[in-house]
C-alpha cells in the first residue's frame, strides 16, 4: 500500500498584501545578491544602529531604580520608524532588495533594545520597584505597538493625500 505525501504547509500571507503581490515580491533570502550579502548588510546596519542607541543612553542616562525613559523612548522611536519604513518600501517605491534588511533588521534592530528593556525590568524588581517595573513593562509594549501603528497609518494617510492632489 502506498502512503500519501502529507500536504505542504501554506505560507502565511501579509493581510496588507494580496496573493499576487506575494508571488511577485522577492524574498530577502532569495536575493540576487545571495544570503552572505544579506547577512553582511544586516550586520552593517546593526553596527550603526547599536551605537546610536548607546549614544542615546549616554546623552540621557537612567539613574539606578528610576523609570527607564531612554529605553522606552528609543524603542518607541524605532517602532515608529519601522512603521514608516515598511509602508514606504512596500507601497511607495520599489526599494533595493537590501534596503529592508539593512534598515529594518539591521539598523532599527540594533537601535531598538528589547533586551535592555528586559534587563531594566529585572533591575527595577531587584531595587524593590516592582510596581515601576510592571508599569514600564506595560508602557513599553503599548508605546511600541502604538508607535508602529501610528507610523504605518500616518504614512499611508500622508501618501493617500499626496496621490489625491
Amino acid at each position: 500500500m502506498r502512503s500519501e505525501e502529507p500536504p505542504r504547509p501554506v505560507e502565511p500571507i501579509d493581510p496588507d498584501v494580496g496573493p499576487a503581490d506575494v508571488r511577485r515580491r522577492r524574498k530577502p533570502w532569495r536575493s540576487p545578491h545571495g544570503t552572505p550579502v544579506v547577512i553582511a548588510v544586516v550586520a552593517v546596519g546593526g553596527s550603526l544602529g547599536a551605537p546610536a542607541r548607546f549614544g542615546a543612553s549616554l546623552l540621557w542616562p537612567t539613574p539606578v531604580g528610576a523609570f527607564p525613559w531612554t529605553t522606552l523612548t528609543v524603542n518607541a522611536v524605532g517602532c515608529l520608524v519601522i512603521g514608516v519604513l515598511l509602508v514606504a518600501v512596500t507601497g511607495v517605491f520599489t526599494a533595493h532588495p537590501l534596503l529592508r534588511p539593512f534598515l529594518g533588521t539591521g539598523f532599527l534592530g540594533g537601535f531598538t533594545t528589547f533586551s535592555t528593556y528586559c534587563v531594566d525590568i529585572e533591575r527595577l524588581v531587584d531595587a524593590g520597584r516592582a510596581s515601576t517595573a510592571l508599569a514600564y513593562l506595560a508602557a513599553t509594549v503599548v508605546a511600541a505597538l502604538a508607535a508602529v501603528a501610528l507610523g504605518a497609518f500616518g504614512t499611508r494617510r500622508l501618501l493617500s493625500h499626496r496621490s489625491a492632489s
